[in-house]
């Protein structure tokens, strides 16, 4: 027998939420919390801040690419459970992070080298808004993008409202009451997307990326993409979502004689009453509004009110603590909500 003691071990150390790299003439941002499908957490947006501030100087790198590791999704949203610490607790914390999230989606819009965002997979929330504001976004057939905040008692935000408010028709609206989903047709419809890559294309131009510009790299590698099922609804939708009254609209969608609507008027009157009300006018005033900036400073205002109003917890709660799928909502109902409660808030 040895009495030689075992070497021992460094510890682990955990991958960074962020990988930051560069290849050749392109800074890559790879979003890396692949279990969770890259939720972004404010460590993340840090992360990214500063690459991207650094890479704005710097003359070698000339295109930026906004990726996820995994398979699943390019990104699942942002911190649901500090939201829910924020509401409970009445911490700061939601608010730091959003404070720090939206000056990041800003700076992916007006970032003055090309930014090329791969949505491909699941892009939810906080996933928007770190790739639908830049200025090449690309789709692929696994694409399932979503505004889903009014399932969890809370509102679009990382300025979901300034896109989803300059989407065609009413087919913005459509998606923000009902927390439903596009696929990358569809997205390219809403115009929230630019350009339908296949995936298993997506090797083929990250490698591009490092040498050619974007427009070069997508015109050899695109497809043109299928017809978008949401896109032809858009008769209906157009009809039955015009105006400021989300009672009004249930209405017509319950009195249409598609059978989609109905379904619509059921997924409405399923989500949080106060956020389904507070989106409308949100999407509404975003319509007016001059600029990015100015909505995502709106955005911060409805969220930070939100952490007062009990339906944010409870749908969290519901969604992601519990998991029972059972939000008690507060009030129950459309025709309850006090709408004179946030008119501030749009003032």
């Amino acid at each position: 027998m040895s009495d030689a003691q075992p070497e021992p071990t460094e510890p682990t150390q955990p991958e960074p939420t962020v990988l930051v790299e560069r290849r050749g003439r392109l800074g890559v941002l790879v979003l890396n919390r692949p279990r969770a499908i890259n939720a972004l957490d404010l460590e993340m947006v840090r992360l990214m801040q500063h690459a991207l501030d650094a890479w704005a100087t710097d003359d070698d790198v000339t295109t930026i690419l906004v990726t996820g590791s995994g398979d699943r999704g390019l990104c699942a949203g942002g911190d649901l459970q500090g939201m829910y610490r924020s509401a409970r607790e009445g911490t700061t914390e939601s608010v730091d992070f959003w404070r720090e999230e939206y000056v990041l989606d800003h700076t992916v819009a007006t970032y003055a080298k090309p930014v090329v965002a791969l949505m491909d997979g699941i892009v939810l929330g906080g996933g928007v808004g770190v790739s639908a504001h830049a200025s090449h976004r690309v789709v692929t057939e696994r694409t399932s993008v979503g505004m889903p905040e009014t399932r969890i008692g809370f509102v679009p935000d990382v300025g979901g409202p300034w896109l989803l408010s300059r989407a065609p028709g009413e087919l913005g609206t459509h998606l923000a009451l009902t927390a439903a989903n596009a696929d990358g047709a569809d997205t390219i419809a809403l115009g929230m997307a630019d350009v339908m890559v296949p995936s298993e294309r997506l090797a083929a131009l990250e490698a591009a990326l490092e040498g050619e510009d974007p427009d070069t790299a997508l015109a050899r590698l695109s497809v043109d993409p299928p017809a978008s099922a949401l896109a032809a609804r858009r008769s209906w939708v157009d009809a039955a979502y015009a105006g400021d009254d989300v009672l009004a609209i249930v209405e017509r969608l319950r009195s249409s004689d598609v059978e989609d609507a109905h379904r619509a008027a059921d997924e409405i009157e399923a989500r949080s009453p106060t956020a389904v009300t507070l989106t409308l006018a949100a999407l509404r005033r975003a319509a007016t509004l001059p600029d990015l900036r100015t909505a995502l400073d709106q955005d911060l205002a409805v969220s930070t009110f939100l952490l007062d109003v009990p339906d944010m917890a409870e749908g969290i709660r519901a969604q992601v603590i519990d998991k029972d799928r059972s939000p008690r909502w507060d009030p129950p109902s459309l025709a309850e909500v006090d709408v004179a409660a946030f008119d501030h808030l749009f003032a």
